[in-house]
């Protein structure tokens, strides 16, 4: 397994999602998402994982001008600018992800 967590550092899930894998002595990347982000090609991948709606986190203040971008390429370019749109944690396993805390999904990674 090659377990990346895309997360922000005063997020709860986030702390929960990293707890669960420490737990169970799985080997786990930290990137902070507020810090560094995420690249356009680790962006598509987890698009294209969980789907664009699931990603965006709809309780951020930028979300009202976001939901109005008429492409999904637009909202992909928006998503890269602004990170604190993607809601977190962002758990990366290769070519899958979940988004937010999913343990019963991770159980099936192992």
């Amino acid at each position: 397994m090659n377990i990346q967590i895309f997360g922000k550092s005063k997020c709860f899930d986030t702390k929960k999602a990293e707890r669960w894998f420490k737990e169970r002595r799985i080997k786990y990347q930290y990137i902070d998402l507020l810090r560094y982000g995420m690249s356009r090609g680790e962006l598509n991948a987890v698009k294209n994982a969980v789907g664009l709606e699931n990603l965006v986190n709809k309780n951020d203040q930028d979300y009202p001008l976001f939901q109005y971008l008429a492409t999904t390429e637009a909202k992909l370019d928006k998503l890269f600018e602004i990170p604190e749109l993607i809601q977190s944690p962002v758990v990366r396993n290769g070519k899958q992800a979940t988004v937010g805390y999913c343990p019963e999904i991770w159980k099936t990674w192992e």
